[in-house]
């Protein structure tokens, strides 16, 4: 890559720990050797909390564009110029307002081009529908404004472990119904086609859950693993794609099956999630699949607990910026094979 690789980081919540990890990241200078990272806030409020958190060396580069944006440097888009009062810690309806505001503008210059990719950091879901948010989470929020028929897929990554869901963000109670034979295909297809371009993954192998104890076992504890999930493994097989399953959850992490597969498939939010945040917390990306732009996030949340107190640790943020332009670079390989799988061919015969 020719270019510093220009990245879009939203603020999140400003009484959490987002900028936090956003400054300790860029920090070490040696995080900007190939990127240059636009954070959309406000002067006010970043210097807050610098001087609050101790973080008075790390200096921003104040720009009206983020075409504007100094490479190299980490740059700040002003979204908002009133100086609003912060309480880090306090969840707060009125001021996720401006978490909307600063999600809206890095989206925006992320669909015109103006940055190459977005890193979201956290937000408080509630206090964000408090304040107008008409969405679960930023998932939906990019799914919408990539189109309403566009399907995606929240994948959290590591290294060695990548978990999708089936369902999202939606209630515990109304899991069973929405998972459909149909929807799993779907979102296996995505996990599938985001294992080949963006992990850069040859021949993937997929492994799916099952929803029930023990995966229903047979039946007894329920009839949707043999009725919705098997056929869609078998037509996912069918149709040539490496999945296999359904697999009891419970055993499945904890004999350590999910290291002889490239993705794993989860039918409900926290199925997926609580194994893989207690294997990997902290190190973790959120990713979103299905989309025709880049965007990650780190694996946890605003921590409103320790909000203030300077103990954030950034591991994961910094990881999500690396993903993104793993991503980046993975996309661009993929573009360049499949418009000539000839040429990749006779690569891998000379290797």
């Amino acid at each position: 890559m020719n270019q510093p690789l220009r990245i879009g980081i939203s603020c999140g919540d400003l009484n959490g720990i987002g900028i936090e990890v956003v400054l300790k990241c860029f920090e070490d200078t040696r995080m900007l050797a190939d990127i240059t990272p636009v954070l959309y806030a406000s002067s006010h409020a970043v210097s807050f909390h610098r001087k609050a958190l101790k973080l008075d060396e790390v200096q921003f580069h104040g720009v009206k564009d983020a075409r504007e944006a100094i490479p190299k440097k980490l740059n700040l888009v002003n979204v908002w110029e009133e100086d609003i009062e912060l309480e880090l810690g306090k969840r707060s309806g009125a001021l996720s307002a401006y978490a909307i505001k600063s999600l809206e503008a890095a989206a925006q210059d992320l669909a015109s081009a103006k940055v190459d990719v977005l890193i979201t950091a956290p937000i408080d879901k509630n206090s964000m529908q408090q304040a107008g948010f008409a969405f679960p989470g930023h998932t939906e929020f990019l799914q919408q404004m990539a189109g309403a028929d566009s399907e995606v897929l929240m994948i959290l990554a590591c290294e060695g472990l990548r978990v999708g869901t089936v369902t999202g963000h939606i209630p515990l109670k109304d899991v069973a119904e929405a998972i459909t034979t149909e929807r799993i295909v779907a979102k296996a297809k995505l996990l599938h086609q985001s294992l080949l371009r963006d992990f850069g993954v040859q021949e993937p192998r997929i492994a799916i859950l099952g929803l029930n104890p023990h995966a229903g076992d047979g039946g007894t504890l329920g009839s949707e693993d043999k009725d919705r999930i098997l056929p869609a493994v078998r037509k996912l097989v069918d149709e040539g794609i490496g999945a296999m399953g359904p697999y009891p959850a419970d055993g499945f992490f904890g004999n350590g099956s999910y290291k002889h597969f490239d993705g794993v498939l989860a039918m409900y939010h926290d199925q997926g999630l609580v194994p893989f945040k207690a294997l990997s917390f902290g190190h973790g990306v959120n990713f979103t699949a299905g989309l025709p732009v880049v965007r990650t996030s780190p694996d946890h949340g605003t921590g409103m607990d320790i909000a203030g107190q300077g103990i954030a640790d950034e591991s994961s943020f910094r990881a999500a910026v690396w993903l993104a332009m793993d991503v980046i670079k993975n996309r661009e390989h993929y573009r360049t094979i499949s418009a000539n799988p000839l040429q990749e061919q006779k690569k891998e015969k000379d290797r």
